[in-house]
């Protein structure tokens, strides 16, 4: 992966753990954020893998979703 490429990906991964909430949840403390992730990992590497993913790629896709209906609902009332 390019020098570019990498760039742009951690700067898209800062901003799903801050679209998650989690930034302001923790006060910002990289040590809590990082076992979180740490913890997500371990549970991915369990058992229950697959219905571990299917529910966090559908609570991702609701936000996703939300995000979007946020921005059309500002274009349209002129926010």
């Amino acid at each position: 992966m390019k020098r570019r490429e990498r760039t742009r990906q951690l700067i898209e991964l800062g901003g799903l753990v801050a679209k998650s909430g989690l930034v302001d949840l923790t006060d910002d403390d990289r040590a809590v954020l990082l076992g979180i992730l740490i913890e997500a990992a371990a549970r991915l590497r369990g058992e229950d893998r697959e219905s571990q993913m299917v529910l966090w790629r559908r609570r991702g896709k609701r936000a996703f979703g939300d995000a979007a209906a946020d921005r059309a609902e500002a274009r349209t009332s002129g926010r």
